[in-house]
């Protein structure tokens, strides 16, 4: 079976094969998990790009997150980093609007320039021991002025590249490019500490946002499928904003969807951004390369999860999955924290990275199938301040990990996600039947 064939079945339904022949049905099951890859020229660009400059990120949180420790010796110092980093997110809406109001491959292209100029900066002040703790989040939130405020255009973006019937496959497919990264970079990271340093750490990250900025630059003069925005509509910044969270208020999925984002963002994901490199020092007692092979295991997991729900295509209840998972994914956390087993967190870690795949995968695939076009830009800049409550979040969950400890905070947390969760599947069941047709 070629590529022209495969393409032919995919766009069909169909997977030609002889009965005889597992070769192609093999062939099959890759062509039903990469689907979008295979169909749209665009969206494969973007996936490159996206798989560079995620394992930037991956590498870059790791290495700095232990540098900051490292130095300090307090978690709530790992709180501040987390927070200077993650701090760009309060300007999701307004990220919102740019990217329903300008090129999106050109917004992209300039965060991997950032970064990658960024990063480079700071592994050269690295290398010649001339940064502080204080220049380390200063350039923490440099960084995350590249990642954060371009979140909505890479979001939106795969919504004007596939087909609505396809939107749950790509966004599975970046779910993976997430996976991947999550676990090959800090595994990545956590051994260069240990054989090169920390400042080459950061130079190959800031490589690898440069192969991003290459991968896109052929999009850089894409036409938008959207509908332009009409003239009367561009009153005021205020106005545009105010359209996104009316699209919000006026539907209850819509809500229960980012209702969802927010518990998450300020009760686990803060844990698992900033608080891994104490938590593997001082709960496990792990040397930065053990702190890699750990996060490896999460990414693992989120691989797994995340080419079965590819391999799925238009499935049903994706509300269903998405709320179960991430309650399943809160449990797991807390059963973590319980763990004082080196061989049993390892497991654990993995399953909490299977567990967070409908999460990561279809919180964005709802949100952009409850919206119209022209408006999800200015939706996914709302996601993108629900989930840039984590920086304020970071803090408290720091300073209450000074007192009670990083494992009983993540004990606490992953406990009040899966029962909060619980109570909103039992107060908005729609969102358990939910599967995103039109019909």
């Amino acid at each position: 079976m070629d590529m022209q064939e495969l393409e032919r079945a995919v766009r069909c339904d169909t997977i030609p094969s002889e009965p005889s022949s597992s070769c192609a049905s093999h062939a099959g099951f890759l062509a039903r998990i990469a689907s979008s890859l295979l169909l749209y020229p665009g969206y494969r660009r973007l996936w490159i790009s996206n798989l560079f400059f995620f394992a930037g990120v991956w590498t870059q949180t790791l290495v700095l997150g232990w540098l900051v420790f490292d130095t300090t010796r307090s978690e709530f110092s790992v709180a501040l980093f987390t927070a200077a980093r993650l701090g760009p997110m309060m300007l999701g809406p307004l990220a919102g609007v740019v990217s329903d109001r300008f090129d999106r491959p050109r917004l992209l292209l300039a965060a991997s320039g950032w970064a990658f100029t960024v990063l480079s900066a700071i592994a050269l002040l690295v290398a010649l021991d001339k940064i502080s703790f204080w220049g380390l989040v200063f350039g923490g939130f440099c960084i995350g002025l590249a990642q954060s405020p371009s979140q909505p255009a890479r979001f939106a973006l795969v919504a004007d590249l596939v087909d609505r019937e396809r939107l749950s496959n790509a966004n599975a497919l970046n779910s993976l490019v997430l996976s991947m990264t999550q676990m090959i970079g800090p595994a990545l990271g956590g051994t260069m500490i240990v054989a090169f340093g920390a400042a080459s750490a950061l130079a190959i990250s800031a490589g690898w946002y440069l192969v991003s900025f290459i991968a896109l630059w052929p999009m850089r003069n894409l036409k938008s499928r959207r509908q332009p925005v009409r003239e009367e509509d561009l009153v005021s910044l205020v106005s545009l904003v105010a359209a996104g969270f009316r699209t919000i208020s006026e539907n209850v999925l819509l809500r229960s969807v980012l209702g969802v984002t927010f518990l998450a963002n300020i009760l686990l994901w803060p844990i698992y951004q900033g608080f891994m490199p104490v938590i593997a020092k001082e709960h496990l007692g792990l040397t930065p390369t053990g702190l890699g092979w750990l996060l490896a295991c999460a990414g693992t997991g989120s691989l797994a999860g995340a080419l079965v729900i590819a391999s799925l295509g238009d499935f049903r209840y994706k509300g269903g999955l998405f709320l179960i998972g991430t309650a399943i994914w809160g449990g797991l956390w807390a059963t973590f924290a319980l763990s004082s087993s080196m061989p049993l967190s390892f497991v654990l870690m993995g399953l909490i990275g299977l567990s967070a795949s409908p999460f990561g995968v279809l919180q964005t695939t709802l949100m952009l199938m409850m919206t119209e076009p022209h408006v999800q830009g200015r939706v996914m800049g709302i996601q993108e301040l629900t989930i840039g409550v984590m920086p304020v979040s970071s803090l408290v969950l720091g300073a209450a990990a000074e007192i009670v400890g990083i494992a009983n905070v993540a004990l606490i947390s992953g406990t009040l996600l899966a029962v909060s969760l619980t109570l909103l599947a039992l107060r908005v069941p729609e969102l358990l039947r939910y599967s995103g047709h039109n019909s």
